[in-house]
C-alpha cells in the first residue's frame, strides 16, 4: 500500500512562491498517477494537477497553467508542486493523492498542507 505525506506549506506573500513535496511510503510508483488538490475555506475540494509516475506526463488545471509546476523525483520517491506567482485566490489545503493509473478515482491521500497567499 502507498503512504504520502505533504510538506512544505505555509505564508507567502502575494507573487511570491512555493514548492510543496509530497513524500511517498510502501510499494513501487510505477503504474501510479499523482495528483494535487486544494480546497479552500467554504469550497469544494478542486484538482490541480497530475504526473504519471511512469512517464512523468502531466495536466494542470486552466487556473494555474504557467504558474504551477508538478514533477517527480523517481529516486526519492517523492513529488513536487512548484507554485509561483501565488495568488491570494490560491489559499488552501493543498493534497496529494494517488490513483493506479487507469483508475478514475483517487483513493490514496496525504494529510494536507495549509497554503496561504496573503500580504
Amino acid at each position: 500500500q502507498v503512504q504520502l505525506v505533504e510538506s512544505g506549506g505555509g505564508l507567502v506573500q502575494p507573487g511570491g512562491s512555493l514548492r510543496l513535496s509530497c513524500a511517498a511510503s510502501g510499494r513501487t510508483l510505477t503504474n501510479y498517477v499523482i495528483g494535487w488538490f486544494r480546497q479552500a475555506l467554504g469550497k469544494e475540494r478542486e484538482f490541480v494537477a497530475a504526473i504519471t509516475w511512469g512517464e512523468s506526463r502531466t495536466a494542470y488545471v486552466d487556473s494555474v497553467k504557467g504558474r504551477f509546476v508538478v514533477s517527480r523525483d523517481a529516486d526519492r520517491k517523492t513529488a513536487f508542486l512548484q507554485m509561483y506567482s501565488l495568488k491570494p485566490e490560491d489559499t488552501a489545503v493543498y493534497y496529494c493523492a494517488a490513483k493506479f493509473r487507469g483508475s478514475t478515482e483517487y483513493v490514496i491521500w496525504g494529510q494536507g498542507t495549509q497554503v496561504t497567499v496573503s500580504s
